[in-house]
């Protein structure tokens, strides 16, 4: 392979100019991000063009370096849409093992904890008939049910670009150029991206998706809705003593260490082979800019209603912690939903919004929505449309038992902004006493970065060193993530402009980019000259997207690296 010789930084348009055209290969439906969502797509698709007899090319890119390789999340699982996609998933194999065995809903002060009698719990707060899952393993799971149906899966491929028709309808996307350097320019080993065309383009990215975005805006897709929400959860998978395990049981918690007006609350799910999942998710409209959700969940771990999972009678820690990730759920719910569909497309999973805040559940509406999306893209394409809305995905969807669901929590997330006491109120009245039948609706009115509060009016937080047994830094976390980065590629954390880190947000908000990170990716260092720079380690990146979220000012974008790039979570 030649080595180019740039005499400065290259745009994509030079680049194409120089090196293209780039290689189309055509689809009848291409599906970007290879999670639950978007694998449910796909195999949706082969179902029904199985079921008709007909011929259908479906193509699923995911950036992970394997299917599952990005995925993070708690998880309890709902089998409702999985018993739709594959009536005999337990026959077949499908890695639901360990069933909910029981709840515990818990209220933490400092010191103790109150745990809410289950007769009292709402609905929506119940797991009887639910499965502790690792996602990961679903999704490698379905993948290879995917394959089997002759789903082509491209994993390593970024899609960092959509291509649109001369109408503005979407036609496709471009994956990215691999082997461009840190100034931006082709190096030895490069390759230009390629097309993949598609008379419909189903958009599956996850939370706070990057293309996803750029539709939303294009399109105007969230006109009319409430602000989106989102939280940011970051989870650790540990091996405990058989003595401290209990298979099936579910603890969730509100409260300490979080204070009345932040919203937030933890996890705690034993899985099989004395394996506990758990986590703490923490709501990105928080106001404290020295808040750290990372130092939370490490505060969380040593209550003492916690700790002694990890523990022996001597107090002594003996378990092992085994995996560390973090990824941030699109929370908003019903009232937060865009339009999910636009000429040649359409938006599903947590890409739009379906998760369930009450229930903390998204997997059964990602896979749902998938199904939905398919079912509408499939009577298109067959009967000889293409590129145009997919009306009949939105119409479905409303008549849907997703819909249902989520319009009796749609006012669950906007309560919490009256704090911890006056939602929990509400909520268990609506939930419990209403049935989620209720006549009235809640909306929130500002975006979650709009919420931080100048550092001159909150109070600085102290929190403890790590212990390296209980509690940990972020370094040490970030490597058990399995992070990994080419090193020699632009950073896919960009600035719009590079001064308004230390200008505004290191003057103002106190660097709060330093602190609601999970990786370490930024910190404020001094030069020379003892001036504040920032500098951003983009090989630590989790793809959390929380700093895309969460920066006050919305400098910070970020963009996809080179594919297969970023975490490779096992067992998560």
């Amino acid at each position: 392979m030649p080595h180019y010789q740039m005499s400065s930084t290259m745009t994509n348009q030079e680049i194409l100019a120089q090196f293209g055209p780039r290689e189309a290969m055509e689809y009848d439906v291409v599906v970007v991000g290879g999670g639950v969502a978007g694998l449910s797509t796909a195999i949706r698709l082969k179902q029904l063009a199985t079921e008709k007899g007909q011929e259908l090319s479906v193509v699923v890119l995911e950036k992970g370096a394997e299917p599952g390789a990005h995925i993070l999340s708690g998880a309890i699982m709902d089998p409702v849409a999985m018993n739709e996609l594959f009536p005999d998933w337990k026959a077949m194999g499908a890695p639901l093992n360990q069933p909910v065995t029981d709840d515990a809903m818990m209220f933490l002060s400092e010191t103790s904890g109150y745990r809410t009698p289950n007769f009292l719990l709402p609905k929506c707060s119940h797991n009887h008939g639910n499965y502790i899952i690792s996602l990961g393993e679903l999704t490698r799971w379905l993948a290879t049910q995917a394959e089997n149906m002759g789903v082509e899966i491209f994993p390593g491929f970024a899609a960092a670009e959509v291509l649109y028709s001369e109408q503005g309808a979407v036609r496709g996307v471009a994956t990215g150029n691999m082997g461009v350097n840190k100034e931006g320019e082709p190096g030895e080993n490069f390759q230009i991206g390629m097309e993949l065309l598609a008379k419909y383009t189903i958009f599956a990215e996850g939370s706070r998706g990057h293309l996803g975005r750029q539709l939303i805006a294009k399109y105007k897709l969230d006109e009319g809705c409430d602000p989106q929400s989102y939280g940011l959860g970051i989870k650790e998978v540990w091996e405990v003593d058989p003595s401290r395990h209990q298979p099936g049981f579910a603890m969730h918690t509100a409260g300490w260490p979080l204070d009345n007006s932040t919203y937030g609350g933890s996890f705690m799910y034993h899985m099989g082979d004395n394996k506990i999942a758990l986590g703490f998710i923490t709501g990105l409209n928080y106001q404290n800019p020295f808040l750290s959700p990372f130092e939370e969940f490490q505060r969380w771990k040593t209550h003492p209603n916690v700790r002694w999972y990890f523990e022996n009678d001597k107090g002594e820690v003996t378990a092992k912690r085994l995996a560390y990730g973090a990824r941030t759920i699109t929370a908003g719910g019903l009232l937060a939903l865009p339009k999910t569909v636009f000429p040649g497309g359409a938006l599903v999973g947590c890409e739009a919004g379906f998760l369930n805040v009450s229930r903390i559940k998204g997997s059964h509406t990602a896979i749902k929505t998938g199904m939905l999306a398919a079912e509408a893209a499939f009577e298109a394409v067959t009967a000889g449309r293409q590129h145009d809305e997919l009306s009949a995905y939105p119409e479905a969807f409303e008549n849907s038992w997703v819909y249902t669901e989520l319009n009796k929590s749609r006012n669950f997330k906007a309560w919490f902004k009256y704090g911890l006491r006056i939602s929990t109120l509400m909520n268990g009245f609506e939930q419990f006493g209403l049935g989620g039948n209720m006549p009235w609706t809640i909306h929130r009115d500002k975006p979650d970065h709009a919420y931080l509060k100048p550092a001159a009016e909150c109070q600085p937080i102290v929190y403890p060193k790590p212990d390296g047994k209980l509690t940990f830094d972020r370094l040490s976390s970030v490597f058990i993530g399995n992070v990994n980065h080419e090193e020699n590629q632009p950073a896919h954390l960009t600035l719009k402009d590079a001064s308004v880190p230390v200008a505004i947000n290191l003057a103002k908000f106190a660097g709060p980019e330093a602190r609601y990170c999970p990786a370490g990716v930024y910190e404020f260092v001094k030069n020379d000259d003892g001036t504040d720079r920032l500098q951003i380690n983009a090989s630590n990146c989790v793809h959390c997207k929380t700093c895309d979220i969460k920066d006050p000012t919305q400098n910070i974008v970020w963009v996809t690296p080179e594919g297969g790039g970023g975490p490779n979570y096992a067992g998560m």
